[in-house]
């Protein structure tokens, strides 16, 4: 068998060799006894041990979601520090992918009802509260972070995070703001508390409203905080009334392309006439909407988020202007969740100890490359993050400021600050 094998591989990994000429040693059979260089090198960075026969058609062909595939369900082990492996990962794939391959892009729309998002919303985020607690922060905030300087912890990145969202919507004191997808309930807590606002927050997830309503209650907020197990289109301005500002944070990848205009058109249905809302999502870069290339984006819908669709920056402007929206204000912080997935990466690799008794082995092994994955996806641009602040569409241009100087002012409004009791947690 082993003989056979090697004959088969020989010539593919000379083409690797030649191709791509990477640090990584395959190897296979009793106690790896047989192995081929995949390029020129005196100690390999990575090495792939073969654990079974059936990862073989997967690693010959490979892609992003054929390599990731083959590690999530052991039938390879691999060694080496995460970079590198990414790395390696990257240069199989790319030399693999055939002249044209960006046929392998084209985007497959999913349906979308309400029982289908709520069943893929539990299926990523009901992991359980515990997990994401070893690598997300002190804060419990599984969004996009805001370094000012580059040099922030994240916790302090993902609060500043939230101060940017909060100033870029004007949320004042005592007006109504609605979260959309309002996870563990960071947001709703601190625009409560420091900036004296009467927040609705909403989710799928049955983990994140039982923390999230924990949360508020540690925090004497009950009166200014309702968090909500909802569906955002069971929100509506007749029962619930008109909204001063809205946000969405890290949840409209989950609504899906051909949903685009009519999400748009919920959010400003809900929107005060002055009202400001913010989309903060990721985006595709391929401008026709695109999978992410090479196959990450199969993996990713196959193993951690299913139904997730994103549309390209483009796109969610259009879609934002058909549900009657005006774009204001467009910020890529790509760079920014480049910073926010290492960090993550790295917590979960430096917490493996502690995580790896709450999750099974291959739960842990996607959610390991899949961060990894991530780091690498903003890095070199082949996802991207957006944060769209708009409003009404229609209205007269004097309500809009000169300058972008109100999105910069160190802290909340002062009336606010002096409505509001010193912080109790959040």
């Amino acid at each position: 068998m082993g003989f056979i094998v090697e004959r088969a591989l020989l010539p593919w990994a000379q083409r690797v060799k030649q191709r791509a000429n990477l640090p990584v040693r395959l190897s296979w059979g009793a106690g790896g006894g047989s192995s081929l260089a995949l390029g020129d090198f005196e100690q390999p960075s990575v090495e792939i041990r073969v654990r079974d026969a059936a990862a073989w058609p997967l690693l010959i062909d490979p892609q992003l979601d054929t390599l990731g595939r083959a590690y999530v369900e052991g039938l390879v082990d691999v060694d080496g520090s995460v970079p590198d492996i990414l790395a390696a990962a990257h240069g199989l794939a790319q030399h693999a992918e055939p002249a044209g391959g960006l046929l392998g892009r084209i985007r497959r729309r999913h349906g979308h009802t309400r029982a289908s998002d709520s069943e893929a919303i539990q299926y990523h985020y009901d992991v359980s509260n515990q997990f994401y607690a070893r690598w997300l922060g002190e804060g419990m905030v599984y969004s996009c972070a805001y370094f000012e300087q580059g040099d922030e912890t994240l916790d302090a990145a993902q609060q500043k995070k939230i101060d940017h969202i909060l100033r870029k919507i004007r949320l004042q004191p005592g007006q109504r703001l609605l979260d959309i997808g309002c996870g563990w309930g960071a947001l709703v807590l601190r625009a409560a508390q420091h900036f004296g606002a009467r927040c609705v927050g909403v989710t799928l997830s049955q983990n994140q409203f039982d923390l999230a309503r924990e949360r508020v209650q540690a925090a004497g907020l009950q009166d200014r905080i309702e968090v909500r197990l909802q569906d955002y289109r069971d929100v509506t301005a007749q029962r619930d009334g008109p909204f001063d500002r809205i946000t969405s944070v890290g949840m409209f990848e989950h609504v899906g392309l051909d949903h685009l205009a009519a999400y748009f058109s919920h959010i400003r249905s809900l929107l005060q006439p002055d009202g400001w809302a913010m989309n903060h999502g990721i985006t595709s870069t391929d401008p026709n909407d695109g999978e992410t290339a090479l196959g990450g984006g199969s993996f990713i819908q196959h193993y951690v988020f299913p139904r997730g669709e994103l549309p390209h920056i483009g796109t969610v402007l259009r879609t934002l202007q058909e549900g009657g929206l005006e774009a204001v204000d467009v910020e890529n912080l790509r760079r920014h969740y480049q910073r926010t997935t290492q960090l993550w990466s790295e917590a979960f690799e430096a917490n493996t100890a502690q995580i790896k008794p709450l999750v099974d082995e291959r739960r842990w092994r996607i959610w390991r490359i899949y961060l990894a994955g991530c780091a690498w996806a903003f890095e070199h641009d082949e996802v991207a993050l957006y944060q769209v602040l708009c409003r009404p569409a229609g209205q007269s241009s004097a309500g809009l400021p000169w300058s972008r100087s109100w999105m910069y002012q160190e802290s909340p409004p002062r009336s606010a600050a002096a409505r509001v009791a010193a912080p109790r947690g959040g």
